[in-house]
């Protein structure tokens, strides 16, 4: 689904902010059209977005900024309509409108970049994923991810899972991952993680409290537990840093499948809800590293592929894996909700 249209674009995000349970959220993202008719410097750039406003999440960047100056302190305007006190549409047009005219200046940068929306919900579908291709490959697993922002999955080695009764991870973790499960569970094979390594173009120190105030603020607002997770994640970082490096993904990729691999563990790369973030030639370019060292895999050193990304007509995240050297073929074991609440098995 490609959507250039700005206000097609801004009303089909706050569809799925509300078909994720994010009322609010959706509210402010609609308020959006607001800041459009204030005609104000954001207000102009975000009328005329080059190309496919959808992809490049140009609703959600300008709904972290609201939220940023809300967590900051910065204005009050919008605290009845983040407290879900002013419920009607117009009148949540006019706050943001009045937001808009008062911050133009500190919300014009916010369009400069794509969401940071790190989620340490999402890493259920990662492990559900892994304990799947365990029955399939080599247990033990070295972790690749692109697009980490903050590198909060790459520590899911620390993290407790509870997958529909399928228990993972440390049980004494502070960082407990439990969705709603629906289905069948997922295979309980054993999982062993020895390594995960990450990148991103831009990424997030948690131990820097403006970054952090930063990421929290892609929050959406009605999500009060992905709060508390990303507390949580924020210690776990600070007592051990993520593997996280600054580089471009394709870059990455290639860089890590040239390292030897170790026999009897397999490599898999993975990225939750960021592929669309990446230039066409940049996928285009993982995708033929990715099927090129499929073609060299063995028994002994196999790959895989895991992707948690969204389909643009459900609303909803699907969990594909793709493995070798078994086969090329994409297999659907889930989808989920766009932040981990829930997971419907389908493997």
């Amino acid at each position: 689904m490609e959507i250039a249209d700005v206000a097609e674009a801004i009303e089909w995000q706050a569809r799925h902010s509300e078909e994720a349970g994010a009322p609010i959220n959706a509210r402010i993202i609609r308020g959006e059209l607001a800041m459009i008719a204030a005609g104000t410097k954001t207000g102009q750039r975000m009328a005329n977005w080059p190309g496919l406003s959808l992809e490049d999440a140009m609703p959600l960047r300008m709904a972290g900024g609201l939220h940023f100056l809300h967590l900051t302190g910065q204005t009050d305007l919008l605290v009845p309509v983040y407290a879900g006190k002013v419920t009607r549409q117009e009148q949540v047009d006019a706050l943001v409108r009045e937001v808009a005219l008062q911050f133009d200046d500190a919300l014009l940068p916010w369009l400069d970049g794509p969401p940071q929306t790190n989620e340490a919900g999402r890493s259920s579908c990662v492990m559900a994923g892994l304990m799947w291709l365990s029955g399939h490959l080599a247990p033990r697993f070295e972790l690749i991810e692109i697009g980490a922002s903050a590198g909060i999955n790459t520590m899911m080695a620390r993290y407790g899972y509870d997958l529909g009764g399928v228990k993972a991870g440390p049980h004494g973790s502070p960082m407990q991952i439990v969705p709603e499960w629906r289905g069948w569970p997922p295979p309980a094979y054993p999982v062993e993680i020895v390594s995960v390594k990450g990148c991103d173009i831009a990424p997030v120190d948690l131990t820097d409290v403006d970054q952090a105030q930063r990421l929290k603020a892609y929050i959406w607002a009605d999500a009060t537990e992905r709060m508390t997770r990303m507390d949580v994640a924020i210690a776990l970082a600070t007592e051990e840093a993520p593997d996280l490096v600054q580089m471009d993904a394709a870059e990455f990729v290639a860089q890590r499948l040239a390292e030897d691999q170790e026999a009897g563990v397999t490599r898999v790369l993975f990225h939750t809800v960021m592929w669309q973030y990446l230039p066409q030639a940049t996928r285009d370019a993982i995708r033929d590293m990715m099927n090129a060292a499929g073609k060299r895999a063995t028994a002994e050193k196999p790959l895989a592929w895991i992707r948690v990304e969204t389909n643009r007509t459900t609303f909803r995240h699907e969990l594909t894996v793709k493995y070798w050297p078994d086969g090329e073929q994409v297999v659907q074991l889930a989808q989920a909700h766009p932040h981990g609440a829930w997971v419907e098995w389908m493997g």
